[in-house]
C-alpha cells in the first residue's frame, strides 16, 4: 500500500510549515480552509480512522483533544469546533485520522 500524504508530511518527504509539532502530533493549516482559522490536528502514528484506535492509543486520543485546547489558547481562547470525518461516506478524504479545528467566525449549527 502506498504511504498516505499525511505520513509523507510527518516523515519529511513532503515539506510543510507546521503550526505545532510535538512528539506525537503535527498541526497544519488546512489548504482549503472552511473557516478563518482551520487547522488539521494529525497524529504522527498512522491510524486510518477512529475505528483503528486500540487501548494502547488512548493517550494519543487525549493528546489530540488537548492539542485543540492549546490551539484555542494560542488564539486568545477563541471558541472552536472539532470535526472528525470517520469514513469516506461522511467526508474523510485522507485515510489517516485527523481532527479539523475550525474557528474565527460563527459556524452553522449542526444539531
Amino acid at each position: 500500500m502506498e504511504e498516505c500524504i499525511f505520513c509523507k508530511v510527518v516523515s519529511g518527504d513532503i515539506s510543510s510549515k507546521s503550526v505545532m509539532d510535538t512528539d506525537n502530533v503535527l498541526v497544519l493549516k488546512d489548504i482549503a480552509p472552511k473557516a478563518p482559522i482551520h487547522y488539521l490536528i494529525i497524529p504522527k502514528k498512522h491510524l486510518q480512522d477512529l475505528r483503528s484506535f486500540e487501548d494502547i492509543d488512548s493517550n494519543l486520543a487525549g493528546e489530540l483533544l488537548l492539542t485543540a485546547q492549546k490551539l484555542s489558547e494560542l488564539n486568545d481562547g477563541i471558541p472552536f469546533r472539532i470535526l472528525i470525518n470517520n469514513g469516506h461516506e461522511v467526508g474523510q478524504r485522507v485515510n489517516h485520522v485527523h481532527l479539523h479545528f475550525l474557528a474565527g467566525k460563527e459556524l452553522p449549527e449542526l444539531f
